[in-house]
């Protein structure tokens, strides 16, 4: 630790950037340093864009003063698999020029809606962070919420008669940008606002919805002395990434198409991501690109869990490792995923070896228990629509549901393969009692299993649909959990996915 402490700070061995600020930032956690403003600074470094990044805080604690200190300098590793080889490397972000808490300093937070400069808005507050507040009224202090303190900033804007926003949000959830614009109008509405400044946030200003997908594992913290030390500086806002990335926009927050395609090509010029090489799509519509990465790479991963785990394997890149395991997880992806979705096929093709690829990353260890966690929920939103579309082909998806199956075993609390250590359950209380209730009347039966699997497919409240009613599904998940109890995890593969 003396070691660490004796090197210089980053921003006492690295020049900052001084640059126009043209972007408002509301957030500075790790994954919006590790992936916008890392798309920011390579196209500044590219010379394809020229500007800065003011962040604003949206919580009264955060990581604001320290970044600051480091006059808004880190360093970014990004590391994992490229063409097949084990790649790390690091850069300094230098594009941070500005540091805001707006409960601290709410009159300079304002001060930027009159700079002539800002063009963008862009935010990641968590998926909670666009929400109606109906408690943010008093502007003449720092709203609560994010919509609230947007809007405060717009409404001064729009006093100064200055130019609209792109407003490009990247929580989380569906139709981002669609639902920031309507809550913003919908807070305004609530505060009596006048309806000429309301028009002008739905006409001046610009939404736009927002797909993202980097695995960001944040600060290396059993690696930080080693890289600093390496570095030759102290930094305690570095961040690590993986390789991969993608942004995906589009326009379709407004019902006229044209203005939509219009608004898409006009970011596009402003933001010519292109340029720099940057994986960034400006398309008609994210709904496919969202569809593709929740089916194959968080769909991919709910359905492995259970069987994996039970088999004997603890990390998402052993599985991919594993002859028997890697062929289960890519037949799920090749055979029963991408006939499912709306978009080319080598795209398709092309997009999941990425994803086996990150899987393979050999500088982060995936846990599959950390992905167990809500596996229930899960399997609903990540994993049935793919089930659902390959039955109404009538298309039996084996793997899907062999994984359904290996839920309900992975539930019953025990781990076989391990003497029956007992697996630490993190789930809803209810699905979690029930499936404790279910294996004490268990009876070792196939009978027994059969009334198992018809009590969880009848959840229909769950699953939106009594999956029993489906012809040839009761038998097949009957089966293969039955199989389950009856011999190890492997042997059950081989008996029923062949």
């Amino acid at each position: 630790m003396e070691n660490i402490q004796a090197l210089p700070k980053i921003q006492e061995v690295n020049n900052k950037e001084v640059r126009k600020v043209k972007i408002m930032q509301f957030g500075e956690g790790n994954f919006l340093r590790a992936f916008i403003d890392w798309i920011i600074n390579t196209m500044n470094k590219k010379n394809v864009f020229d500007g800065g990044v003011v962040v604003v805080q949206p919580m009264p604690f955060g990581r604001c003063k320290e970044l600051s200190e480091a006059n808004g300098l880190y360093t970014l590793y990004l590391q994992g698999l490229q063409d097949g080889k084990a790649v790390r490397e690091h850069e300094v972000i230098k594009c941070l020029q500005d540091f805001v808490n707006p409960f601290e300093a709410y009159d300079k937070y304002l001060d930027y809606a009159l700079s002539d400069d800002l063009e963008f808005i862009i935010s990641n507050t968590t998926e909670a962070g666009i929400a109606f507040d109906p408690n943010d009224t008093d502007f003449s202090k720092c709203p609560n919420s994010y919509p609230g303190k947007l809007l405060a900033l717009l409404k001064k804007r729009y006093e100064a008669n200055k130019k609209g926003l792109y407003i490009i949000p990247c929580e989380l959830i569906d139709h981002n940008g669609q639902t920031l614009r309507e809550v913003l109008i919908k807070l305004a509405k609530h505060n009596n606002m006048d309806a000429k400044f309301i028009e002008w946030i739905e006409k001046a200003n610009k939404f736009y919805n927002t797909l993202v997908d980097r695995i960001v594992p944040g600060y290396p913290r059993n690696e930080a002395n080693q890289f600093q030390l390496d570095l030759g500086y102290q930094d305690q806002n570095m961040v690590v990434g993986e390789i991969f990335h993608l942004w995906c926009i589009d326009a379709q927050t407004v019902e006229d198409k044209a203005v939509a395609k219009a608004n898409l090509e006009e970011l596009e010029a402003k933001l010519p991501c292109d340029k720099a090489q940057l994986n960034v799509l400006f398309v008609d519509s994210i709904v496919p690109y969202k569809q593709r990465k929740v089916k194959i790479l968080n769909g991919s991963h709910t359905t492995l869990v259970p069987v994996s785990y039970l088999s004997g394997i603890d990390t998402v890149r052993e599985t991919i490792e594993d002859e028997q395991l890697g062929k289960f997880v890519k037949d799920f992806i090749f055979d029963e995923v991408i006939p499912t979705i709306n978009i080319p096929h080598d795209q398709m093709v092309q997009y999941s070896n990425s994803v086996l690829e990150r899987y393979m990353n050999p500088y982060v260890r995936h846990e599959l228990m950390s992905i167990a966690l809500n596996s229930c929920s899960k399997y609903k939103e990540r994993v049935l629509p793919t089930v659902l579309q390959n039955l109404e082909k009538n298309v039996m998806p084996k793997h899907a549901l062999f994984s359904l199956a290996a839920l309900m075993t992975f539930y019953k609390g025990v781990r076989p393969i391990c003497n029956n250590a007992p697996i630490n359950l993190a789930d809803d209380p209810k699905f979690i009692e029930m499936f404790k209730n279910l294996w004490n009347e268990y009876d070792g039966t196939k009978e027994g299993a059969k009334k198992l699997v018809t009590k969880v497919l009848g959840l229909k409240d769950h699953w939106g649909v009594d999956l029993n009613t489906i012809s040839g599904v009761t038998d097949f998940v009957s089966e293969a959990l039955y199989l389950q109890q009856t011999m190890p995890m492997r042997e059950a593969i081989k008996a029923l996915i062949k």
